[in-house]
């Protein structure tokens, strides 16, 4: 999935370059990597062909100790073109909370509306049809698993009525 993403500076580039049209409100884009433009980012622009005014890249990640205190937890960062980096942080106690995350954000300058903003996740289907190298019997299992975790939106606190969900297929 790492190999799909496009650097970020890349893409805010072509943003520049190419500028799409751009709607009221914030879109929060859920990512594992805060360095790449997400994938879901990407097909959203390539299949809607328009960006909100302000975007938001949301990377959450768990560190080593059990609670990470408020002061600690959010870090924003300002980019070009309506772009915010958002990285939070959670002890491994703790389970992540986006509505709490974007009350951490405000104050650091990010300004949102609840009702303005859609959080936008992608969704996988993995097909065990693919060249990884591991056994076919391995992956069946693997495919289960995925499938009977948590949602993610369940997971990370967020209204499920702004929640937009983009599908691919990943071959494994």
């Amino acid at each position: 999935m790492r190999q799909t993403t496009l650097p970020l500076d890349l893409f805010l580039a072509d943003i520049g370059r190419n500028p799409p049209h751009r709607v009221n409100g914030t879109a929060m884009f859920m990512t594992s990597d805060p360095e790449g433009a997400p994938v879901v980012l990407l097909h959203h622009l390539k299949h809607n062909k328009a960006l909100h005014q302000q975007v938001v890249l949301l990377a959450v990640s768990s560190v080593e100790v059990p609670d990470v205190e408020d002061v600690d937890r959010v870090r924003v960062v300002a980019l070009e073109h309506g772009f915010f980096r958002v990285t939070a942080k959670y002890g491994f106690m703790e389970t992540p909370n986006v509505p709490e995350i974007i009350a951490l954000c405000v104050e650091q300058g990010l300004r949102t509306r609840a009702q303005e903003t859609s959080y936008y996740l992608g969704r996988e289907r993995l097909i065990p049809t693919g060249q990884a190298k591991m056994m076919r019997w391995r992956k069946k299992p693997f495919v289960c698993l995925a499938r009977n975790a948590q949602s993610a939106t369940q997971f990370f606190g967020l209204p499920p009525n702004r929640v937009v969900e983009l599908g691919s297929q990943i071959e494994f």
